[in-house]
């Protein structure tokens, strides 16, 4: 008895545009977390400190160049990256609709391994944990400008608190950021054709429809 294989076919999955952005961010942020880390060391917000294998720059003035070189690579992919939603719709496309019930059926499907998953199309608990990485985006640049130019943007610090807590915002929004990343990490790890895609643009489905089983 001879098994015969399922046809299958190739589809885009992934904008060109969203995967030059996407890796780019990659570099930026992993110089931008290494770098803080060495930042922090410094001036150590709470009772710990990174290992220096962890960190970037070699010593604080070399630290905040990198951080700062990275900051600008980020903003400024940011910005493209933001166009491109904007006016291709793909943050309509990929991150809307977004509602607590929709969360909450994925979130629940999930946990019991009955997610079904479509190439290119987020569910609704990536498409939350997304949104909140960009927010968290936005308060660590924001926090960030308040502690690089504290006088000169003296009105931003004020608005979230003076310098003190916006350095203990941007802590927040750090972790916040490294603990997407851990997940998103985690996730590539167990579906590792998502990185594939990512790379590519491409993923190979079922010829009869493009949905597979997490």
């Amino acid at each position: 008895m001879t098994s015969q294989l399922k046809p299958s076919r190739f589809v885009a999955v992934q904008p060109l545009l969203v995967r030059i952005t996407h890796w780019i961010n990659v570099v930026a942020m992993v110089c931008m977390i290494m770098s803080g880390w060495e930042i922090y060391d410094a001036s150590p917000l709470f009772p710990f400190t990174f290992p220096r294998w962890a960190t970037l720059g070699g010593w604080l003035g070399g630290a905040i160049a990198w951080h700062l070189a990275a900051m600008w690579l980020l903003v400024g992919n940011a910005l493209v990256y933001f166009a491109y939603g904007v006016f291709r719709r793909h943050f309509l496309r990929s991150f809307l609709p977004l509602t607590p019930r929709l969360v909450w059926r994925d979130l629940t499907e999930a946990l019991a391994f009955r997610l079904r998953h479509t190439h290119g199309t987020y569910n609704a608990v990536q498409r939350l944990s997304y949104v909140v990485v960009l927010l968290l985006g936005i308060l660590a640049l924001a926090s960030g400008l308040s502690l690089w130019k504290p006088v000169q943007l003296h009105a931003l610090a004020s608005l979230l608190g003076g310098y003190e807590v916006a350095r203990r915002l941007h802590f927040i929004a750090m972790a916040g950021i490294v603990a997407f990343i851990v997940l998103h990490l985690s996730l590539v790890i167990l579906v590792p054709r998502t990185l594939v895609s990512m790379i590519t643009g491409r993923a190979r489905v079922p010829a009869s429809h493009a949905e597979v089983e997490l």
